[in-house]
């Protein structure tokens, strides 16, 4: 019997002491909110620029517009329907601290379809458009605030592709004219651009393409398998094109590393 009352007298004197540690634990926690957690990841352990560190992005596009009595190109478009899309694919490795070699793969497909007005006559044209790119090319980062979550960079690099088009323009049911077309493309640029971490690995970027390059474009065309023409253009151009402004997500792989760490 008495040592039952031993038993709930400890239990009595523990149980107050363990609520206690308990509440106080809640308090903790509930100040620690998710933005402070957050927070506390990037001051004391994120170095997305460190060397070592891999990279990968993406960036894609989707163009959708009905046309009608719309001037498109060097035609008018009674009516129409115009479909684009644009997929980019990055990936990069730090060979150093904010410094990366990258390389960058971009596929893309253009399809228009509608009446397109061709003085005198108003002809149902259909065209389709496919390309390729690869970008290999050096970027380099400077760190805008002191948790290095927002930063500018710029990147460096030339570009090697090429595309191929089909046109197909009926008149009066059956006369059918078929135009080939293909493309060679080279180019130098340098693109400025603004990382910005939302969330741990986690980036949005905004990127301005070419803003100082060069360009070469080799073009060969043909009309039902006539004789082939051949246009050689060469630009070099210092531009600020806010229609060449590039939205993306990226992911660093080892940005959450320790540098004590990396070092062993």
């Amino acid at each position: 019997m008495k040592m039952k009352n031993i038993r709930i007298l400890v239990v009595l004197l523990i149980l107050p002491v363990y609520l206690f540690a308990q509440e106080d634990s809640l308090k903790i926690d509930q100040k620690l909110t998710p933005y402070d957690l957050l927070s506390n990841y990037y001051i004391e352990n994120f170095h997305p620029f460190q060397k070592g560190n891999f990279y990968v992005g993406l960036a894609f596009s989707v163009t959708d517009k009905n046309l009608t009595n719309t001037n498109y190109l060097i035609q008018k478009v009674v009516e129409g329907d115009r479909l684009d899309y644009d997929l980019l694919l990055k990936g990069g490795y730090y060979t150093g601290d904010y410094g990366m070699v990258i390389i960058n793969l971009n596929y893309f497909q253009n399809r228009f379809g509608g009446s397109v007005f061709q003085d005198p006559d108003t002809v149902q044209s259909n065209t389709l458009s496919r390309g390729f790119a690869v970008s290999p090319g050096f970027r380099s980062s400077v760190p805008l605030t002191q948790t290095e979550r927002l930063s500018f960079f710029t990147e460096f690099g030339f570009t090697l592709g090429g595309s191929n088009s089909l046109t197909r323009n009926v008149k009066n049911i059956d006369e059918v004219e078929k135009k080939f077309k293909k493309e060679f493309n080279f180019g130098v640029g340098l693109s400025p651009g603004i990382t910005f971490f939302a969330m741990e690995n986690f980036a949005f970027e905004v990127q301005l393409n070419n803003v100082l390059g060069y360009e070469l474009n080799v073009a060969k065309s043909s009309t039902n398998e006539g004789p082939e023409s051949k246009q050689v253009r060469q630009n070099v151009d210092f531009n600020i094109n806010l229609l060449s402004l590039e939205l993306g997500l990226a992911y660093y792989f080892g940005a959450g590393k320790n540098r004590k760490e990396a070092a062993r």
